[in-house]
């Protein structure tokens, strides 16, 4: 339940801090006090939109907090899901707005508005006008009749989201596979042509570089013989001066000084081992030329070969372990396109089970729920005529309607006829908002049981009330009190009788600045507020007895609960 509000530097409100407690919880007040403030405030913790001009004249912030206990286990749970962490059992939401942006924080874990609406929607229940408005919609209705209809409804709405997203998911793989048929063939092809020219060419990595080196020296054989002949020539051949002679001439000259000293004798070793490289130098050539050959046919086998890697490494990667490796990839990819028709039937296999799941189990739920709506319907009635709709008849249709959702197959809508004789019709067709405050009541009187929700908050619940209605209108709010923490604005002093909590929530003006307050009443002081609300500005005697009695019959009726 809502345990404290603190608010601070929104709109007349400087800084404010309630406490509120378990049951009914009554706020009342002069017009333009400030309760559509509190209320506005509570909205706006809870994510709801803020107006500028909300923050409070010459400040550049403002701050609502809220702080929660949370008993329910399947709040906590859910709660765990979300990483909410529980200290005490309490949670404090809370949200600063600036002029251009807004914080939302849950327990100090700044969170984005979405998680912060989603676990705000398991903590509080805001029935303002705007609320009952919503009542008219048939979304809001058929939440409503799934509420009351419990777990297995919850679960079977569950299965019946999940199953319908699965069956979209296949439905629109289905639909895009079958419109693209042909561009995904031609894909096919494409992709077969690529992966057979790869294979085809029976690559080996590495084979690229060694192929690179011999078509180079192919390429060049004429070149390379022709000078490699000229320096043969040159160094052992039949020129009249050749390299290897004149060495030789050179080692014979040296050979009669070459014991003369340490000198003469390393010059003639190094010219000795000069004739030795030349010798194995002229060996080595002499064996590269003889081995080298040039053939036409080769020579255009290889350059073949070459222009058939090349031109691979231009569509497909840099060297051949790339291409090999798009090869692989096509091919998987190949594999799972390649028999187009066999995985249209596979989809319209699994489509169809599919559709099937989801109509068994939305044809269950829609069972469930035609069940609920009987004894739904049954309820809300009972209610109604206790809040002095005395001749009303009511009903929940439920039909069902050719096409499926994610909701199921049910078309629901709240009937309602407020005059003997007058044929029912839909609550969103003759309900006023004042009738609509008292329905919603209603519905929220027999969801008591159901709804899981352990705050709600009535605002403008006494739309168009007074008298008599009025009467059963406490009555009945202090009956949802007895599971449910209320929080109630009014200005009826038949609903602020029924209090267990009072509050009242004032005006004023301090040092030319306007401000609100709320304060807590007690005993006489919640007697002189009735006093007020029935007797206006002049308060009698005659006025505070009769606010008095009002009390303690209040008080009276609440022991027969």
């Amino acid at each position: 339940m809502l345990l404290n509000i603190h608010v601070k530097n929104l709109a007349l409100i400087e800084e404010i801090e309630v406490d509120f407690f378990d049951h009914l919880n009554i706020l009342t007040g002069e017009t333009g006090a400030g309760k559509s403030i509190l209320i506005g405030s509570i909205e706006a913790a809870l994510g709801g939109k803020v107006a500028k001009d909300l923050i409070r004249q010459d400040k550049d912030y403002a701050l609502v907090e809220l702080t929660f206990s949370v008993d329910d286990e399947v709040t906590k749970k859910y709660l765990s899901e979300k990483d909410v962490t529980l200290d005490d059992n309490q949670i404090i939401i809370s949200r600063k707005i600036m002029p251009n942006r807004s914080v939302c924080r849950i327990n100090g874990e700044t969170v984005n508005m979405g998680e912060l609406r989603d676990i705000a929607s398991y903590l509080i229940d805001l029935c303002s006008q705007q609320e009952n408005v919503t009542l008219r919609s048939k979304s809001k209705q058929l939440n409503l009749l799934d509420t009351y209809a419990g777990d297995e409804a919850a679960k079977l709405l569950s299965e019946c989201k999940e199953e319908y997203r699965e069956y979209n998911k296949l439905k629109e793989e289905y639909d895009e596979i079958v419109a693209n048929k042909e561009a995904r063939l031609r894909e096919v092809d494409f992709l077969k042509y690529g992966v057979d020219e790869i294979r085809e060419a029976n690559l080996k990595v590495g084979e690229d570089v060694e192929l690179e080196k011999q078509y180079k020296r192919q390429a060049h054989a004429r070149e390379i013989i022709e000078s490699m002949g000229t320096v043969s020539n040159l160094i052992s051949g039949d020129a009249n001066v050749n390299i290897q002679s004149l060495i030789s001439e050179c080692i014979h000259a040296m050979s009669g000084i070459s014991d003369i000293d340490e000198t003469t004798k390393s010059l003639y070793d190094e010219i000795n081992e000069i004739d030795s490289l030349v010798s194995d130098f002229s060996r080595e050539m002499s064996s590269y030329v003889e081995d080298m050959s040039f053939d036409d046919i080769n020579f255009k086998e290889l350059e073949d070969r070459v222009n058939v890697i090349n031109h691979l490494k231009s569509k497909y990667g840099n060297d051949i372990e790339m291409i090999l490796k798009y090869a692989d990839s096509k091919e998987a990819e190949l594999e799972k396109m390649g028999d187009i028709e066999g995985y249209i039937k596979d989809l319209e296999s699994k489509l169809e089970t599919s559709k099937k799941d989801l109509e068994s189990t939305a044809k269950a739920l829609s069972k469930i729920r035609k069940k609920a709506a009987v004894k739904m319907g049954e309820e809300i009635k009972q209610a109604l005529i206790e809040l002095n709709f005395l001749q009303v008849a009511f009903e929940i249709a439920v039909n069902e309607s050719e096409d499926i959702s994610a909701s199921g197959i049910d078309d629901v809508e709240f009937m309602i006829s407020t005059n003997p004789g007058v044929t029912l019709s839909p609550v969103s067709q003759v309900a006023s908002g004042g009738e609509l405050s008292r329905i919603m009541l209603a519905i929220k009187t027999v969801l008591a049981d159901a709804d899981s929700i352990p705050t709600l908050i009535f605002d403008e619940i006494d739309t168009g009330v007074s008298g008599r209605t009025a009467q059963m209108v406490a009555e009945k709010l202090n009956e949802i009190s007895l599971k449910h923490q209320i929080i109630c604005i009014t200005h009826l002093p038949q609903i602020a009788a029924m209090a267990d909590t009072h509050f009242k929530i004032e005006k004023s003006l301090d040092e030319g600045s306007t401000k609100t307050t709320i304060d807590r009443l007690y005993d006489d002081e919640a007697v002189d507020e009735l006093a007020r609300l029935l007797g206006g500005a002049e308060i009698t005697d005659t006025v505070r007895d009769n606010a008095k009695e009002m009390k303690d019959l209040a008080a009276g009726k609440k022991k027969g609960f």
